[in-house]
């Protein structure tokens, strides 16, 4: 029998003393990396997932009848919603395929109502960024700052040596998954097997508030034509764009459906707070369908929509709901973070960061006729 979620209560977040001068040290280090790219490019990149290989519009559906526990937030009652998909890699430059990452994925959902989280009122949406694997790279706020820092020091420099390093890292993590093993280290130096985007899971990796709860949210893929990419290799080696060439394939004739899931926390020493790291254990508390995400053929990227999307929008765990604050360290330091590393590319770019209120008329270049509107 499963065990009833724990309420959240403030004890089971833990501030460090520290924690604003580690905030401090980790925009600098974001902007560094922006900064640098920039120098390079002229182009106000992203700090973290440039890349993008889809930019998708959806609509989220709240399922029915939901138990109390998880009909929180945006899944308190039915309802259809627009939706944004950004598709990405996780590094701050954009390198070709062969250097391969973990896949990210952010949603942005659209018109969404409720007490909102502070710097937040004006909008109306709700986001979730998230990444291919159930826990965060670092367990908490100082050594996030020691990643990022190493990916800073990386950053642009040694392209092919990137890539070789990268053939050398896929070599040896193939080995260790024959073995039933995975090393998400070896994933995030470059090591990540060459997976069809489509076909993986993504997980927002550290908790959040779900209503009086605490919870961890996935996107899983649930339809034939996204399941069936679990048996694709791309070519990465050969071609830089292999991964935004086969979403495109993808799109151009078929859609897709995932399934939104909720994770209740039901016993805070084996699924901590402060501890982004731990992969809570899914035969204790497993995940929960409370939305499908819907997506109809379309054009799934083009230089419109990077426009419109990668310059024209950022993505946070902080746009949203009150009743989706996110939790832990990690999180707490995300906020000021993104804000500083999103307002450094409007500066670069000329061009003020936007929250949608829809999707019509969303890529201004690209003909009315190949958009898919949700209202």
């Amino acid at each position: 029998m499963l065990k009833a979620p724990v309420p959240y209560t403030s004890s089971v977040e833990e501030i460090e003393d520290d924690e604003a001068q580690l905030a401090a040290d980790l925009a600098k280090t974001m902007l560094a990396i922006s900064r640098k790219t920039y120098e390079d490019t002229h182009e106000g990149l992203r700090s973290v997932h440039a890349k993008s290989h889809a930019l998708l519009t959806g609509r989220l559906s709240v399922k029915p009848d939901l138990p109390p526990d998880l009909a929180q937030g945006l899944f308190a009652a039915p309802g259809d919603y627009p939706v944004i998909m950004r598709f990405s890699t996780t590094p701050g430059d954009i390198l070709p395929d062969a250097v391969s990452t973990p896949r990210g994925l952010a949603l942005k959902v659209i018109g969404v109502k409720g007490p909102r989280l502070p710097g937040t009122q004006d909008a109306t949406t709700q986001d979730f960024v998230m990444v291919n694997g159930p826990a965060f790279q670092a367990p908490n706020a100082r050594a996030f700052l020691a990643n990022l820092k190493l990916l800073a020091m990386t950053t642009d420099r040694g392209g092919s040596a990137k890539v070789a390093l990268s053939k050398v890292l896929r070599a040896t993590e193939g080995a260790i998954e024959s073995m039933g093993g995975k090393s998400t280290t070896l994933r995030a130096l470059g090591g990540h097997p060459a997976t069809h985007p489509l076909s993986e899971t993504y997980y927002s990796a550290t908790p959040y508030l779900h209503g009086p709860y605490i919870a961890k949210f996935s996107v899983a893929p649930v339809s034939e034509d996204l399941t069936v990419h679990g048996h694709d290799h791309l070519d990465i080696d050969e071609n830089p764009t292999a991964i935004r060439e086969a979403m495109q394939d993808h799109f151009a004739i078929m859609g897709g459906e995932w399934e939104l899931r909720v994770q209740l926390c039901t016993d805070l020493e084996a699924m901590p707070v402060e501890n982004a790291a731990r992969v809570w254990p899914e035969n204790e508390s497993p995940y929960v369908a409370v939305a499908t995400v819907k997506v109809e053929p379309q054009t799934a990227w083009s230089e419109a929509r990077s426009a419109a999307i990668d310059d024209g929008m950022s993505f946070s765990p902080w746009h949203g709901l009150e009743a989706h604050r996110p939790l832990g360290s990690v999180n707490r330091l995300r906020k000021s973070v993104y804000e500083a590393s999103a307002r450094a590319r409007g500066e670069r770019e000329h061009k003020a960061m936007t929250e949608p209120t829809d999707t019509r008329n969303l890529f201004t270049d690209e003909p009315e006729e190949a958009q898919v509107y949700y209202p």
